[in-house]
């Protein structure tokens, strides 16, 4: 009976619909149906099911250095740090020193993820972001020549489909430092849409080493290249055509990579830019019917027109550790120095970090530290269990960055005349200068919000969409009435979920059993709002089909939510894997309830704006019946926040851990900790003073009798040691001229 049952309802309602859904399905290209099955889901997959399974979340492996790892860290790294003057190399040599170059191989930084037996250093993905965080905030130069080598790249493309002769040549020579390499996907004519690379290849006949040879005669130009100038071994992403069909019957191969040395014949290398003031190496390069062999592509033969799928795969996982590294970095940096510069810097009397308004920027970067550094660590474990998520690396590339960028620009704004002053003692600015490159690499931030984090999040995550799409292009009736009707079942229990917790305010929403009990509304509210978003980007799919990918603000509203609901989980989850600190509930309420906000304001967003204005209403009605009425956290719990960067505290080391603070009181950032050691160590003899209405020097006072001998001296070393923090750089008009005269001009501007 079942079994007539199912044919019954597969000739009557699946097959017509089948037959529809072919129609209406938009045509998917090559290149765009391997960027979508690239890489693997994790954690999203259960947000988008309306039903996360909070147990298993919490379960996961907590992220850990091994014992290797850390004394890398504390020595190597730690040394390298100490090397680092970005001033010098920034503004007088605009380049790497040469012993830091010898020092960064010399270590092992450039093999950090090649493994032993090929002598790199095998370490995690955890271990990788680590070091480069606590690089970057000495010199974000420094730390983009080690993490470029460790990302995308020739290296990590070697280890995942590499020919053993190509792994057992190149791999040990790459974690030496005897080959720099460097990776060319953009050009003149393909940014974001890589795709559409005018690079070629053409299969023939050649002669290479003075034997005839079966190889490729490639074209390229590339551009914005880093370690481009200095690279010896270029990785090439063309298009490679096979005329001929020398190789079998199939003239358009795909695209394919190769490895090219930089000293081939025929193979320019181009002068450097100079991106955003930043002095890693970065440049064009470019070639003109330069012939290499065969096998020179990356997988060789096996890996010919494989380009784009090991492309988007090492992405899936590069893009989770590189920049967000850097963003988690400076933000953990901004927290560290604003807040003792706040505590520090004094004006009508009292620190500069007990006003309202200041207090407020430094509530937001703390909790941007907090919420960074929970996810870096999150998403680095998933990728060291083995996932290549894509869309969580969106998701951290996009709002990691964006979140940068937010405390940078508090930063600055908190420290006024003292950023603005370029200069060896201004440790913000350079910063602030590097913003816009992280914004625009790895998929420029507003193609990643408006694209790809739901426009391939709705398709990889949802538990049956791409099998439903799968089976309509294969014409598999029985594949597609299993996937359309398990897709029927997930939105009405999704329907049933969404309202039944709207009614009862998230009282009977999943939590975690073993959950800190003063977060189980959080994780309530979590639980109740995915079942909201699973049901309404179900009805915006089932309206706009594929059409939705064109409309892009609903599509980025929709990825703000689930962005939203997958850092506020790492937050939860951070929480517990650290012993539950009570110090830090204070940013955790903050950066929860600043999520909750968040995903209530693009609900109503979406629905306000929805294709179908009947169906909005009504899905606000459902889900919302009780209005939407999220708050933005306090401004008392943003007071606490922002407490907890103006003096020393557990709290404070464990927000700020792993970035690089100088030692001694002449060091650019060492003042600031030595600073803010006498300041609090003067304080009592300050308040005294100040309650006394005294206005004078220590000495005076001293010699009032207001304070004794050993207060004099404190406060007298407070004043010297705030004096040598709040004071900026300042230069002659030759010598101001002469560093003009140095920047390249435009008429040396080179495009390849």
């Amino acid at each position: 009976m079942s079994g007539m049952l199912a044919n019954l309802r597969q000739r009557l309602i699946s097959k017509p619909l089948l037959a529809w859904y072919g129609k209406v399905l938009p045509p998917m290209s090559d290149t765009e149906r391997e960027a979508l099955e690239a890489g693997t889901v994790w954690w999203d997959a259960d947000l988008f099911s309306g039903r996360p399974d909070w147990d298993k979340f919490l379960a996961s492996a907590k992220p850990r250095l091994s014992v290797a790892e850390q004394a890398f860290l504390d020595g190597p790294v730690e040394e390298l740090c100490r090397m680092l003057d970005d001033w010098r190399i920034s503004e007088e040599l605009r380049d790497i020193p040469p012993e830091i170059w010898h020092y960064i191989k010399e270590q092992g930084f450039l093999g950090m993820i090649i493994p032993q037996e090929y002598g790199g250093l095998g370490f995690s993905a955890l271990a990788h972001s680590a070091v480069v965080m606590k690089i970057s905030t000495r010199s974000i130069a420094a730390a983009i020549c080690v993490m470029v080598p460790n990302s995308l790249g020739p290296g990590e493309l070697l280890l995942h489909y590499g020919s053993p002769r190509q792994k057992n040549h190149y791999l040990p020579r790459l974690a030496r430092g005897e080959e720099i390499p460097c990776f060319g996907l953009t050009g003149p004519w393909a940014g974001s849409d890589a795709a559409a690379m005018r690079d070629y290849g053409v299969v023939c006949w050649g002669e290479h080493q003075g034997k005839r040879t079966l190889g490729i005669r490639l074209t390229w130009e590339k551009r914005y290249i880093t370690l481009g100038p200095v690279a010896t071994l270029l990785g090439l992403a063309f298009k490679l055509a096979d005329p001929q069909r020398l190789l079998g019957e199939q003239e358009e191969l795909g695209i394919t990579l190769a490895l090219v040395p930089a000293d081939h014949p025929g193979v320019h290398i181009g002068r450097r830019h100079w991106p955003a003031r930043q002095a890693f190496p970065n440049g064009p390069n470019w070639g003109k019917d330069v012939f290499i062999p065969l096998e020179w592509v990356i997988g060789e033969r096996d890996g010919i027109g494989q380009g784009w799928r090991m492309l988007m795969d090492c992405l899936a996982a590069g893009r989770s550790v590189s920049l967000p590294s850097l963003s988690t970095g400076a933000a953990r940096y901004c927290a560290r120095v604003t807040g003792a510069y706040a505590r520090i810097r004094k004006q009508f009397k009292m620190p500069i970090g007990r006003f309202e308004g200041v207090e407020e920027a430094l509530a937001r970067i703390a909790v941007h530290a907090y919420v960074l550094d929970a996810a870096r660590q999150i998403t680095c474990a998933a990728v060291d269990a083995g996932e290549r998520p894509s869309v969580l690396s969106a998701i951290v590339k996009y709002h990691f960055t964006e979140r940068m960028r937010q405390a940078v620009n508090d930063a600055m704004d908190v420290h006024g005349g003292k950023a603005i002053c370029d200069g060896p003692s201004n440790y913000l600015l350079n910063g602030y200068y590097a913003l816009p490159i992280g914004i625009t690499v790895e998929g420029a931030n507003i193609l990643t919000r408006s694209l790809i984090i739901f426009g391939q999040g709705a398709i990889r995550c949802h538990p049956w969409l791409l099998q439903e799409m799968q089976a309509a292009q294969a014409g598999d009736l029985a594949g597609f009435d299993r996937a359309l009707f398990g897709h029927l079942g997930l939105t009405l229990r999704n329907l049933g979920r969404a309202i039944w917790h709207g009614l009862t305010g998230n009282r009977f929403a999943a939590a975690p059993d073993a959950a800190a009990p003063e977060l189980i509304g959080y994780y309530r509210a979590l639980s109740r709002y995915s079942a909201a978003f699973a049901l309404v980007a179900d009805c915006a799919l089932l309206i706009l089909g594929g059409e939705l990918k064109r409309r892009e603000k609903l599509s980025a509203r929709f990825g703000d939510i689930l962005s939203e609901l997958y850092l506020s989980s790492c937050v939860l989850k951070r929480f517990e894997d650290d012993g539950r600190p009570a110090e830090d509930l204070p940013l955790v309420h903050a950066a929860c309830q600043q999520s909750l906000y968040t995903i209530e304001r693009r609900f109503d967003d979406i629905l306000a704006n929805f294709p179908a204005a009947v169906l909005g209403g009504l899905l606000r009605r459902l889900a919302f019946p009780w209005g939407l009425c999220r708050r933005q956290p306090s401004d008392r719990l943003g007071q606490q926040c922002a407490g907890l960067l103006l003096s020393p505290s557990a709290a404070r080391d464990r927000l700020t851990s792993g970035i690089f603070i100088g030692q001694g009181a002449e060091d650019v950032t060492g003042c600031l900790e030595y600073a803010l050691d006498r300041v609090l160590a003067a304080e009592a003899a300050e308040h005294r003073l100040r309650a006394a209405d005294f206005d004078g020097t220590p000495r005076e006072a001293l010699q009032a009798g207001l304070i004794n001998e050993v207060e004099a001296q404190l406060l007298a070393e407070a004043e010297r040691a705030t004096y040598r923090v709040i004071r900026v750089d300042d230069f002659d008009a030759a010598e101001l001229s002469r560093r003009q005269s140095a920047r390249p001009g435009r008429s040396q501007a080179v495009s390849g």
